[in-house]
């Protein structure tokens, strides 16, 4: 699928950073400024050890389309796509071995954030992990492949900036467009829990930690 907005002024017109760490953004939504950022150099070993365990790789939509995407997980449950559906996996189809268990930091992180927006008790079972470099976009998706709807998704962006795309169940709703930096983290559940949600082309850059990428973790609880 193809982006439903244009790749030219990504930044233009996008809501100023706030002056406090705090942004309602939708019911339910809320973004939360730079709370990732202090300890990341723990989050990016942590990262980097799921990944020396279970490599990112391009998973391809049952349509049979590549994501521009790398994907890996951690935790009890992995998020996996093929020509076969969407579904969570509690072993990874590459190696067939169980995925990494969820590092403590990226636990911890997600559970703050989560008491922050509202949702106390947060308890994932499943951690996403997507690479984007430069060119690379999520389409306007919801994220409805979790039995239980009652948990929020915790989603924490490292590296580049990128523009994230916010909506709401509808999509015939044009999303709001929210410039997320390094450390920032988004969460959002209850009547926005199903809200149409993306990621623009990402822009050619540098970041001093990451280099030319972006890294963003989404949490998320899976079973009833």
């Amino acid at each position: 699928m193809q982006s439903e907005y244009g790749v030219m002024d990504l930044f233009d017109d996008l809501p100023p950073a706030p002056d406090d760490a705090y942004t309602l953004i939708a019911p339910g939504a809320v973004l939360l400024r730079g709370l990732g950022r202090e300890g990341d150099a723990a989050l990016l070993r942590a990262v980097q050890t799921v990944i020396a365990q279970a490599p990112l790789r391009h998973m391809q939509t049952p349509g049979g389309y590549t994501m521009s995407v790398a994907m890996t997980s951690c935790g009890a449950l992995g998020w996996v796509s093929d020509p076969q559906g969407y579904r969570y996996s509690a072993r990874d189809p590459v190696s067939n071995q169980p995925w990494p268990a969820m590092p403590d930091c990226l636990l911890a992180l997600a559970q703050r954030a989560a008491a922050q927006a509202g949702y106390a008790n947060f308890q994932p079972e499943a951690c996403l992990i997507n690479q984007y470099l430069p060119g690379a976009k999520l389409s306007l998706h919801q994220d409805k492949d979790e039995q239980d709807l009652s948990a929020p998704i915790v989603s924490l962006s490292l590296g580049l900036p990128a523009v994230f795309l916010f909506g709401t169940p509808s999509r015939k709703d044009r999303p709001q467009r929210w410039r997320l930096v390094h450390g920032d983290v988004v969460v959002w559940g209850g009547p926005s829990r199903l809200a149409y949600h993306g990621v623009q082309p990402l822009e050619e850059g540098a970041h001093a930690l990451l280099g030319r990428q972006r890294l963003n973790l989404t949490f998320r609880r899976v079973r009833v």
